[in-house]
């Protein structure tokens, strides 16, 4: 099916709703149909999110894995009572009108593309992290939401978790006085995924469809299930994937709601002799003019930093925010925020996680904006997503192409002076899965 024919069969009538209408058609008591794309991994958190929430029923599971789907399903109606729709094709389910909100997560470089294939049909979209695969269609994804009228929340759950709304807060009050630096810190353990031959794709698996907008790649397990996120045509890295959530505490707590002039990230690929492409170590620092913003990747062995490692209460992980200001500095990761004051690195305000999903909480505030048909009511709309994604997105290419001070113009989105970087702003799409330049 080419994309006229399927923008025509799924039609965008939903599109212009008002609140009100959105309401009537919906009716007071009836449950919003979802239907989630890709439900390997995060989609099954997307599952239980769905399915716990009142005003919500999964009513479509897609995956290119029957398989895959088939245990999605199964789950959906053990929690639900009722069994979903299969699809293996997410086009064929687009054309569905009764599905309501799509949720997306898939591997990252199917995110833009999905996304606005689901607004064009009138859907709402939940998409996971990081929004987008390259700068370019992550701006396209914001376009197209804001064409068709459609509500977009990014999966970064940090913004609807409660111990961190409450630090950006205190940030913002001055509780640690003026800010001039941020550090993001993702020191994630990971083993390697070794060296894999090319072999048959596994029964039951659309491969092509799994490829999608990327270039075509024989079929090799260590790319596959998890593992693509260590590959460029389909993955970001670490920075990309763990890091994202991290990143976007940075951008949020800081007040950043542009991109920097200059961005400078090295690193490399060490100790392991295998098929990964991204780093396993890599830094990057982010220059703003009036405030610094720096970012570390740490796959091996590794101490922690500022006491987070035992904060968070990990015996190999790291991972968090920390931000520097005149009168202190205030440390943020999963288990709470904690602030430390003066020459004496004083004990401040702090807050230990409570109870409470954040993924559902995060779902949550996306309904209350699809009800009231409100962008300002959600956490992370997609142009947050977009903004926080697009500096991992500038790191990676300054990685990529040698480790160069990359120039920025924030304002076009584009290096300034520098053809091979902003070659990596955009990807070679393969037909028909093509992010289109007028969404």
């Amino acid at each position: 099916m080419n994309r006229r024919r399927f923008l025509s069969a799924t039609g965008s009538t939903a599109a212009a709703l008002t609140a009100a209408e959105y309401s009537r058609v919906l009716g007071a008591n009836e449950r919003l149909n979802v239907a989630v794309i890709g439900v390997n991994g995060r989609g099954k958190a997307h599952i239980r999110a769905a399915t716990d929430n009142p005003k919500t029923e999964v009513a479509a599971v897609v995956d290119i894995d029957q398989a895959v789907a088939e245990k999605a399903a199964a789950l959906a109606a053990q929690q639900q009572g009722r069994k979903p729709k299969e699809y293996g094709d997410l086009r064929d389910m687009l054309q569905d009108k009764s599905i309501d909100i799509v949720t997306v997560a898939t591997t990252n470089h199917w995110h833009a593309l999905a996304t606005i294939w689901a607004v064009q049909a009138g859907k709402d979209v939940y998409c996971e992290k990081p929004a987008s695969h390259n700068i370019w269609e992550g701006r396209k994804m914001v376009e197209a939401a804001r064409k068709y009228k459609r509500i977009v929340q990014i999966g970064q759950q940090s913004r609807s978790t409660p111990h961190k709304i409450e630090a950006v807060r205190r940030l913002r009050e001055g509780a640690i006085g003026e800010l001039y630096m941020a550090k993001g810190l993702c020191y994630k353990r990971r083993k390697s995924i070794g060296v894999r031959s090319t072999s048959a794709v596994p029964p039951g698996v659309d491969y092509d469809i799994w490829l999608g907008p990327a270039q075509p790649h024989e079929f090799r397990e260590n790319r596959f299930h998890y593992k693509w996120h260590w590959h460029w045509a389909f993955g970001n890295g670490d920075i990309g994937n763990q890091g994202i959530h991290q990143m976007d505490v940075i951008r949020w707590g800081m007040g950043k709601d542009y991109l920097p002039a200059e961005v400078f990230s090295a690193g490399g690929h060490y100790v392991y002799d295998d098929q990964q492409e991204t780093p396993n170590t890599q830094q990057a620092l982010f220059h703003y003019g009036d405030s610094q913003l720096a970012f570390e990747v740490r796959g091996l062995h590794t101490g922690g930093e500022c006491g987070l490692l035992e904060k968070t209460g990990s015996r190999a992980n790291t991972i968090g925010t920390l931000f520097f200001g005149s009168n202190g500095y205030m440390v943020v990761g999963g288990n709470g925020y904690w602030t430390y004051l003066g020459e004496k690195r004083s004990p401040g305000p702090y807050k230990e996680k409570t109870g409470g999903d954040e993924t559902k909480l995060h779902f949550a505030n996306f309904l209350k904006a699809v009800q009231s048909r409100r962008v300002s009511d959600l956490n992370c709309d997609v142009l947050e997503g977009h903004l926080s994604a697009a500096l991992c997105h500038m790191a990676n290419i300054s990685y990529r192409t040698g480790g160069r001070s990359l120039k920025f113009d924030a304002a076009n989105e584009r290096f300034v002076g520098d053809a091979g970087a902003n070659d990596l702003l955009k990807r070679d799409y393969r037909e028909p899965w093509v992010v289109p330049q007028e969404v």
